[in-house]
């Protein structure tokens, strides 16, 4: 999340959260209908599970369904699974690709076999007690989508603005390019961020139907830009070194919830006495300078 004030937000951690969190991480790429989609999901989910994967990050737990295993009975058995086995500290991402429907009223995941709604999706993640939550549906229609998915600890990313919007995506393609050029990284930090990738595929999105010349048929939103600015979605170079060494691991913990008190802090600012403010955000300082004094020797 990075050692600095960027961006304000609720405190998305426990306090007491202990050392050693895992990132659950599932993707699923949904059926295509027919073979140029079918292979491009495939292709797209084998490139996130590739990237998730890769730099032997020790914190992540990769699950990734596609073809004839992206079933509906698969992919609530591995979010069953995951419920049974994260804790509060742990963080989880779903990553969804393919095609989506709205009806008007309820929007669906386009899947082989039985398709799964919002509304089922979201009681299965309600069940994973991981403490932050993201979800990023890549489909056609996914604006349909958000209010089912809302819930305080998770932020949604959507392909499109609402459930209206019913053409088939090209925001999967960006979002996965987010996750591997480093340029996607603004402040440097070696930290891609859930908004830092949002921000890219969304700005690479609509360049895309500029370039062709086209109407825009899908705008890609967030539901929540600062819970999105401090979800770290993916670690490279330093970043990625140090939480893979477990004594490290346990001071990123530390510096992560510091972060998150100084984020929660300054939500609260205009409840509080302009003194208590400046007193508690001073210790909070000097705490994170310190934690990030260790992590760096």
């Amino acid at each position: 999340m990075g050692c600095g004030l960027r961006f304000p937000g609720l405190l998305l951690l426990l306090a007491s959260a202990p050392a050693l969190a895992s990132t659950y991480v599932v993707t699923v790429a949904g059926l295509g209908g027919e073979p140029d989609y079918e292979q491009r999901f495939t292709m797209l989910a084998d490139d996130v599970d590739k990237i998730m994967r890769g730099g032997g990050q020790t914190d992540r737990v990769v699950e990734t369904l596609k073809g004839p295993d992206a079933t509906r009975a698969r992919l609530e058995a591995t979010l069953n699974k995951i419920a049974g086995e994260a804790k509060p500290q742990d963080a989880f991402v779903l990553m969804m690709i393919g095609h989506g429907t709205f009806d008007g009223s309820e929007y669906k995941f386009n899947l082989p076999g039985p398709d799964i709604s919002a509304t089922e999706l979201a009681g299965l993640l309600n069940r994973i007690p991981a403490g932050r939550q993201l979800v990023v549906d890549m489909t056609s229609a996914s604006g349909g989508a958000v209010s089912a998915l809302k819930h305080e600890n998770r932020t949604v990313i959507t392909a499109t603005k609402s459930g209206t919007e019913k053409n088939a995506t090209v925001f999967a393609r960006f979002w996965v390019e987010a996750l591997r050029d480093p340029e996607a990284d603004v402040d440097k930090n070696e930290i891609i961020s859930a908004l830092e990738a949002f921000q890219y595929a969304e700005k690479k999105t609509a360049l895309f139907y500029s370039e062709a010349k086209h109407l825009a048929t899908e705008h890609p939103q967030v539901d929540d830009q600062q819970r999105a600015a401090s979800f770290p979605l993916l670690r490279f170079g330093s970043a990625a070194a140090v939480i893979n060494d477990p004594a490290k691991r346990e001071l990123v913990a530390k510096r992560d919830e510091i972060d998150n008190k100084i984020d929660a802090l300054k939500y609260q600012k205009a409840l509080m006495a302009p003194d208590d403010y400046k007193r508690q955000l001073t210790q909070l300082l000097i705490d994170l300078a310190k934690a990030q004094e260790a992590i760096d020797k």
